[in-house]
């Protein structure tokens, strides 16, 4: 159903791919929008290793929530900075794209422990993150997307 990477040389493992979604912080989340358009709209994500789904956080209302209802099949990719290596002006980065089907969390207790250990990508600090998560617990809708298919790979541009 989904296709093999073309160049499959370039690929990453599984564990890579993981490690990407653990430690990268952001990516673009691509849903089928109005009209039939795609939507692709930046986010920050967590994966959670326990049940190897990729949650997000964001409001309750808008064209992201409209999409993943009328349609919960959705993308996502995720890559890293990248580096230059010295003497060498082409990039070299690894990215990963995740496809699969949304669910949208309404429970306000897994939002709030989901808000939680995402904020720890950003910052330690438990007073900043009690705040936030008691400021805009409950105007959080957490959608999770459950992997049906992960590819990776390391390009360089050149």
């Amino acid at each position: 159903m989904f296709r093999q990477m073309r160049r499959a040389r370039q690929a990453l493992t599984r564990e890579e791919c993981l490690d990407i979604l653990t430690n990268e912080k952001r990516g673009v989340l691509s849903l089928l929008g109005d009209d039939g358009y795609p939507y692709g709209v930046p986010l920050n994500h967590f994966y959670c290793p326990k049940d190897g789904k990729i949650y997000f956080h964001g409001g309750k209302a808008g064209h992201r929530v409209d999409a993943a209802k009328a349609c919960g099949k959705a993308s996502y990719c995720v890559f890293g900075e990248g580096f230059c290596a010295p003497g060498d002006w082409a990039l070299t980065f690894r990215s990963v794209i995740v496809f699969g089907r949304l669910e949208l969390i309404e429970d306000r207790e897994t939002a709030e422990r989901i808000s939680r250990l995402l904020s720890y990508k950003f910052t330690q600090d438990e007073d900043y993150i009690s705040r936030e998560v008691a400021s805009f617990g409950t105007g959080t809708l957490l959608t999770a997307l459950t992997i049906e298919h992960m590819s990776g790979k390391q390009v360089h541009e050149a």
